[in-house]
């Protein structure tokens, strides 16, 4: 199995006890404040545009890894995808940093942050920001994710049909005409097609009715722990997003009332690529505020 391109090896590797093998690029001085990036479901690290440079060049230490089965960070030989497992790597990468990271997370990035913070009893991060995800996600706009990556596990002929399935699920997108930056998320096997850079296995791992109404009830309680979150917490809305809409936001306020919240025009659930700019600058502003490093 190759990639579709060359493209350059990742900056870090976290060897983590459990087995997994977990891929990072890293921006910035190491002695800075660490911020930790992490992507959604069926995304790899390269899915925050230029954020994590630009905020390097502001006296952050930046770090954008694969979860596991993404990219270039190792596939769970038994299909080991749940929630849990994300925030397990979460705590062991965490546990290798030399000191407790900012956490920035979208959609399964977000949820892997909020159990890895709420299941410690001492705080695993100085900060969360939360990039359209909250405990609770409509779950007509999580179908039509999953039935995204569904339509593509059989492959792509080319590049171009590539980018007219993503057109065709993101229609507010402009469709780019260089399309060689989709090598990052692309894998080229041996029959010729491109298949998305991340383990097919993880789709029978979230099936509805895979897993009970008991092991769906234990998530719900300990996502319920988010009201013990004391450190500083931001939340960015896409306001067009179908994952957290208007209500599922109020909630999550009102679960940790000290939480800041951005509500971004024009952008849908993936923030960062809709509004990569502003979303940058809603993250810097916070963070400068927060914890203004020494540059």
């Amino acid at each position: 199995m190759t990639n579709a391109f060359e493209l350059p090896a990742p900056a870090l590797r976290f060897e983590l006890p459990n087995g997994m093998s977990i891929a990072a690029d890293a921006y910035g001085d190491p002695s800075d404040q660490p911020v930790l990036f992490l992507h959604g479901g069926g995304q790899t690290r390269h899915a925050w545009g230029n954020s994590a440079e630009l905020l390097a060049q502001h006296g952050f230490y930046t770090i954008c890894m694969d979860h596991r089965g993404h990219g270039e960070s190792s596939w769970a030989r038994l299909g080991e995808y749940r929630v849990y497992h994300f925030a397990e790597d979460l705590q062991q990468v965490i546990a290798q940093l030399d000191q407790k990271p900012i956490l920035v997370g979208a959609s399964l990035g977000g949820i892997a942050s909020l159990l890895a913070e709420t299941e410690q009893e001492e705080s695993v991060a100085k900060a969360v920001i939360l990039v359209d995800v909250t405990p609770r996600l409509e779950t007509d706009g999580v179908a039509r994710i999953i039935g995204f990556m569904q339509e593509g596990t059989s492959g792509f002929d080319s590049l171009e049909e590539v980018a007219d399935s993503i057109a065709a699920y993101l229609p507010h997108r402009k469709r780019p005409k260089d399309l060689s930056g989709l090598a990052k998320n692309l894998r080229r096997k041996e029959d010729g097609r491109y298949y998305w850079h991340w383990d097919p296995n993880m789709l029978k791992t979230w099936e509805p009715g895979r897993y009970t109404e008991e092991n769906d009830r234990k998530l719900k309680e300990r996502l319920q722990d988010v009201r013990t979150i004391d450190i500083p917490t931001l939340l960015i809305r896409g306001r067009q997003s179908d994952l957290v809409s208007k209500e599922t936001a109020a909630e999550f306020l009102e679960m940790v009332p000290h939480a800041e919240y951005v509500d971004l025009a024009d952008a849908h659930h993936m923030v960062a690529g809709d509004r990569n700019d502003a979303f940058t600058d809603t993250v810097k502003e916070f963070l400068l505020r927060c914890f203004a490093p020494s540059i």
